[in-house]
């Protein structure tokens, strides 16, 4: 489906991208002062986030987020998977954080209901939709600000969530009395804009890569860390939208036995950096090359010690923006790879916006 100047929904929302990050931003922290304007539970030890598809993506990534700069315990768990466990964590002091887009999720909003039948805890909720069935339930709530989303994979989505977990992860330093922690943090926030625009610009690069992607058999992506739910994501957008048969993996596990499907022909091999590659990633992503030669592909930092055929990155100034450079640039792929294969990347075939009972 194509629309002025021959864009689809989902190139015109990535764009988009550039224009919500700021409001989300104006909203959520007070110009004079700088506090984050979001209300949560004093007290916080532990932290459950439960979501489905790129939401589940996001509440990875807070996990990530949330211990690395707020010390408090995290977990993340498909809804679907949360529904079938015989035993949920009930500890005090526990958050539970539902994220759904739609607000109207089914399994996210029936693991909301067994929290509120079963435990006494507090649930707050993350989604693009005021007023829906999750909003409704929770006894906190943060509103993403994305604006109607058209497309079916998730991209303005995607990123508000993301921005509402970090506000949400710097909330709670700001309550632990660490207000001076956040500073740095916050302001790196407001250039997140401007290195977007500046992943948008490596359009021709990311055209050039993807036409080669389309032809590949096997491809696969590969991470450590924090970024392996932006591979994750990654996989996800390029499967809803061109079809292929993609693959993500933690880079340190794919060794273990699932690098053998590089032995089939045409294989890449793309690895997600935010940060310096460690040494033992530089090793392996190297003994990949070495044993199977497939076309390796670093999308972010590369510290020039990895053997690869082609990158793609956006300088940054911390770990957070660099994230957000990362996800624009494979939002692009995804779409760059599935217009090469005259995919209609607004409406996947089989694939609906708001999961419902039936289609569980």
């Amino acid at each position: 489906m194509f629309f002025k100047n021959n864009k689809t929904y989902m190139e015109m929302e990535i764009v988009e991208q550039t224009k919500i990050i700021p409001y989300i931003l104006m909203k959520y922290i007070n110009p004079q002062t700088g506090e984050i304007k979001i209300d949560i539970p004093q007290e916080i030890k532990k932290i459950v986030l439960v979501a489905s598809g790129s939401s589940y993506h996001c509440a990875r990534f807070a996990v990530d987020l949330v211990e690395k700069i707020s010390k408090i315990e995290s977990r993340a768990i498909y809804s679907s998977e949360f529904l079938l466990k015989s035993v949920i964590p009930s500890d005090e002091n526990t958050l539970y954080i539902f994220i759904t887009q739609s607000g109207e999720t089914s399994d996210t909003i029936k693991a909301a209901e067994r929290i509120k039948k079963e435990t006494n805890l507090p649930i707050l909720c993350i989604t693009n939709k005021e007023e829906s069935t999750i909003w409704n339930m929770c006894d906190y709530k943060i509103a993403c600000f994305a604006g109607e989303e058209h497309g079916i994979a998730a991209t303005k989505s995607f990123t508000s969530q993301m921005l509402c977990l970090i506000l949400l992860s710097l909330k709670l330093i700001e309550n632990s009395g660490q207000e001076e922690v956040t500073k740095q943090y916050k302001d790196s926030l407001f250039h997140i804009p401007a290195i977007m625009e500046k992943a948008i610009a490596k359009r021709k690069d990311i055209k050039s890569f993807a036409k080669h992607l389309a032809k590949q058999d096997i491809v696969v992506i590969t991470a450590d860390g924090i970024s392996y739910s932006l591979a994750k994501e990654g996989a996800l957008k390029i499967k809803e939208t061109s079809y292929k048969n993609i693959s993500a993996a933690i880079l340190g596990e794919f060794m273990h036995g699932h690098v053998a499907v590089l032995n089939n022909k045409k294989s890449t091999v793309i690895f997600i950096s935010v940060d310096k590659i460690s040494e033992r990633s530089v090793n392996n992503l190297n003994k990949i090359k070495t044993d199977y030669n497939p076309y390796l592909t670093v999308i972010g930092v590369n510290n020039n010690s990895v053997n690869t055929n082609f990158q793609i990155n956006v300088e940054c100034e911390n770990v957070i923006q660099q994230l957000f450079a990362n996800v624009i640039i494979l939002q692009l792929l995804a779409l760059e790879t599935a217009l090469k294969l005259k995919r209609n990347v607004d409406n996947p075939k089989g694939l609906h916006k708001v999961v419902t009972d039936s289609a569980i």
